[in-house]
C-alpha cells in the first residue's frame, strides 16, 4: 500500500460521513503492519458531545479487531465533502493516536492534489504518557 492509495481510502471513507449539523465532512484511512486498512468517517449527533471523529472511528476499529502495530494515517476533511485545504487531526485524537501508535508513525494530511506528510510526533509534541 503506498501513501496515494491511503489517500483514495481516506477520501472514500469521507463520503460515507455523516455531518448534518457542520457540513464538514471527513475520512480517515488507517494502515495497519498487517497490512490491512481501517477506515472511518466523523460521525455527528444533535448532542455534540456524543458526535466522534473520523481518526477514532477507525483507530477504535482496528483495536477492536487486534490490530496494535500502525505504519500510517491519512485524514481528509471539507465543508460538504470538497477538499479545499489540509485537515488536520483534532487534538483528541492526536493523543488518541498516541496512546497506539508510534511517534514516527507517517500522518498524510489530503489535499487536493496528494498529501502532506508529518509524524505523530510533529502534530503532537510532548504527548500525555503514563
Amino acid at each position: 500500500m503506498n501513501a496515494l492509495e491511503l489517500r483514495e481510502k481516506a477520501i472514500e471513507a469521507m463520503r460515507a460521513a455523516y455531518a448534518p449539523y457542520s457540513g464538514f465532512f471527513v475520512g480517515a484511512a488507517l494502515l495497519c503492519k498487517s497490512g490491512r486498512i481501517y477506515t472511518g468517517c466523523n460521525i455527528e449527533n444533535a448532542s455534540y458531545s456524543v458526535t466522534v471523529c473520523a481518526e477514532r472511528v477507525a483507530l477504535f476499529s482496528a483495536v477492536a479487531a487486534g490490530e496494535r502495530d500502525f505504519e500510517a494515517i491519512a485524514v481528509v476533511g471539507g465543508k460538504n465533502g470538497e477538499i479545499d485545504s489540509p485537515c488536520a487531526p483534532c487534538g483528541v485524537c492526536r493523543q488518541a493516536l498516541a496512546e497506539f501508535c508510534p511517534k514516527d508513525m507517517k500522518v498524510l494530511l489530503v489535499t487536493k492534489e496528494g498529501y502532506e506528510e508529518y509524524t505523530l510526533e510533529a502534530l503532537l509534541p510532548k504527548s500525555f504518557e503514563l
